[in-house]
């Protein structure tokens, strides 16, 4: 598809948010898994949409801080094989850091920890950000050009 003639697909770009907020949450109930989940006697909702368990007062606290940032990375990801182009990364990244605010409000309330909004920040940020850099390197990659010279 040539650039210009871009169709907007109402369709297609739901679904797009959809499977990217699914792969989100899975990679990010991996690390919380991984990080988290070696050091509490169980797991719960609370370490996805709790306000209070983002903190930095407690080494728990660190590693579901951790876990929101490398899903972030993995998010970056995602949006490479997603989404066609780079100048969507940033719609994509805030509505899904969106998504994730207005479940956390029904769940827990308004996050009024300084520390959530600073990392929720910071993953939008660096999910944006590598999102366009790994398709900016994408686009600026050489054409390869196959030379063929008849048999002579």
């Amino acid at each position: 598809m040539f650039y210009g003639a871009v169709v907007w697909d109402p369709w297609l770009i739901v679904a797009q948010i959809v499977c990217l907020q699914c792969l989100y949450y899975l990679t990010l109930g991996l690390f919380l898994s991984l990080l988290v989940g070696t050091r509490v006697s169980r797991m719960s909702l609370v370490y996805f949409f709790d306000f209070a368990a983002v903190t930095t007062a407690t080494v728990t606290g660190w590693s579901v801080i951790a876990s929101f940032v490398l899903a972030a990375i993995a998010g970056a990801g995602y949006m490479f094989y997603l989404i066609e182009r780079a100048k969507r990364c940033l719609d994509f990244s805030a509505t899904l850091f969106i998504i994730h605010l207005l479940i956390c409000i029904i769940y827990g309330g308004w996050p009024s920890s300084i520390t959530w909004w600073v990392i929720n920040g910071t993953g939008l940020a660096v999910m944006d950000l590598l999102g366009e850099y790994l398709f900016i390197k994408r686009e600026q990659r050489e054409i390869p050009i196959a030379w063929h010279r008849p048999n002579v």
